[in-house]
C-alpha cells in the first residue's frame, strides 16, 4: 500500500521512536559489570534475559499498535504525542525498580567485621595510645611479706579491716600462700558468717583469725558437724562459743578426737559428766593441747606431792590450769608452802590457788 505524502512525515516519527525504546530495552537488559565484592557478590544488581526479551516484545507490540492507530488523520499528531508520553514513563518506572534492588554494601561489611581476628598484644599501637595505657606495677614474684600483695588483693585488703594480724601470718609461709590464693567472696564470706552464728563477735574475727588461720582450709561442713557433735554432748551453745574464743583451734580437731579427750578426762580424774563438761568450758585447751603435761602432773601430786586422788580431784575441779602447771613451778611453789610456811595438806587442798602465785623463796 502506497503511502501518501502526509503519512511519510508520521511513519518515519514513529519508526524513530520505535528504536529509541528498542535501544533502551537492550541497555537495561545486558547491564554493566560492576563492583565485586566478598563471596561473588556483585554492587550492581542483574535483570534476567528472559524478562527482558519479553518486555521487550511488549513494548514492540504497543509501538506497532500505535503505528496502526496513527493511520486516521483526525488524531494523528495527538496519538503521536500520547504515545512518547505513554511509553517513557514505562522506561523510568524500570528504572526506578532497578534503583529500589537493596545493596549489600552495608551487610557484607558488618559480616567482614565479625570475621575480623581478635586484636593480638603483639599488635603496635601509636605513640598517643600507648601514652594513654595505665600499667598496674606488676606483682613480686617472691616476697617475704605480704605488705607487698595487700594492694592488688581484694581479701587481704579486707581481712586488715576485720583486724587480722598479716604480720603474724606472714610468718607461716604455708598460711600466707593459702590467703592469696583465696577469694573473699566464695571462700572467706561463709566462714565468716559460720564463725559469728557460732557466736564470735565482730570485734572478735581479727584475733581469731590471726591465731587460727588454718581455719580456711577446713571444710564448711565438717566444722558444723562439730559443733552440732558438741551441742549433742548437752554444751550449750554459750559454752561453744566461750570455748572457741578461749581456744580457737578447737574445731580444727575432728569428731573422734574431741570424744577421745572427753573420754580420757572422765576416765583419769574419774569426774561425772557434768563436771567433765565443766572442766573442759572453763580450760577448752585440755581438748586442743597435747595430753603429756597433764598426765605428768597428775604424777607429781600423787607421787611427789602426797595429795589423795579425791584431793587431786578438788584442786583440778577449783582451778583447772593445775594440770597444765609447769612442774618445775609447781614443786618450788609447793615446797615453800609446806615445808617453809608449814601449811598442811588439806588447808592447801581447800586453796588451791597457791599454784597461782608468785613467790620469793
Amino acid at each position: 500500500m502506497a503511502l501518501s505524502a502526509q503519512q511519510i512525515p508520521r511513519w518515519f516519527n514513529s519508526a524513530k521512536l520505535r528504536s529509541l525504546i528498542n535501544a533502551a530495552q537492550l541497555t537495561k537488559c545486558f547491564t554493566r559489570p560492576g563492583r565485586t565484592l566478598l563471596h561473588g557478590f556483585s554492587a550492581q544488581p542483574q535483570i534476567s534475559s528472559d524478562n527482558c526479551f519479553l518486555q521487550w516484545g511488549f513494548k514492540t507490540y504497543k509501538t506497532s499498535s500505535l503505528w496502526n492507530s496513527s493511520q486516521s488523520t483526525s488524531s494523528s499528531s495527538q496519538e503521536n504525542n500520547s504515545t512518547q508520553s505513554s511509553l517513557l514513563p514505562s522506561v523510568n518506572e524500570q528504572s526506578q525498580k532497578t534503583q529500589k534492588i537493596p545493596s549489600f554494601d552495608s551487610e557484607l561489611f558488618l559480616e567482614e567485621l565479625d570475621e575480623l581476628p581478635p586484636l593480638s598484644p603483639m599488635q603496635p599501637i601509636s605513640e598517643e595510645e600507648a601514652i594513654q595505657i595505665i600499667a598496674d606495677p606488676p606483682l613480686p614474684p617472691a616476697s617475704f611479706t605480704l605488705r607487698d600483695y595487700v594492694d592488688h588483693s581484694e581479701t587481704l585488703q579486707k581481712l586488715v579491716l576485720l583486724g587480722v594480724d598479716l604480720s603474724k601470718i606472714e610468718k607461716h609461709t604455708e598460711a600466707a600462700n593459702l590467703l592469696l590464693r583465696l577469694d573473699f567472696e566464695k571462700d572467706i564470706k561463709q566462714m565468716l558468717l559460720f564463725l559469728k552464728d557460732v557466736g564470735i563477735e565482730d570485734n572478735q574475727l581479727g584475733a581469731f583469725l590471726t591465731k587460727n588461720h588454718a581455719i580456711f582450709s577446713e571444710d564448711l561442713e565438717n566444722l558444723k558437724i562439730r559443733v552440732a557433735y558438741l551441742l549433742s554432748k548437752n554444751f550449750s551453745k554459750a559454752d561453744v562459743a566461750q570455748m572457741v574464743r578461749k581456744a580457737p583451734f578447737l574445731l580444727n580437731f575432728s569428731v573422734e578426737r574431741l570424744d577421745n579427750r572427753l573420754g580420757f578426762f572422765q576416765k583419769e580424774l574419774e569426774l561425772s559428766v557434768k563436771k567433765t563438761r565443766d572442766l573442759v568450758v572453763r580450760l577448752p585447751r585440755l581438748l586442743t593441747g597435747s595430753l603429756e603435761p597433764v598426765k605428768e602432773n597428775m604424777k607429781v601430786y600423787r607421787l611427789e606431792l602426797g595429795f589423795k586422788h579425791n584431793e587431786i580431784q578438788h584442786m583440778i575441779t577449783r582451778i583447772p590450769k593445775m594440770l597444765t602447771a609447769n612442774k618445775r613451778k609447781l614443786t618450788e611453789t609447793f615446797d615453800f608452802v609446806h615445808n617453809v610456811m608449814s601449811i598442811p595438806h588439806h588447808i592447801i587442798v581447800k586453796f588451791p590457788q597457791f599454784s597461782n602465785r608468785k613467790y620469793r623463796i
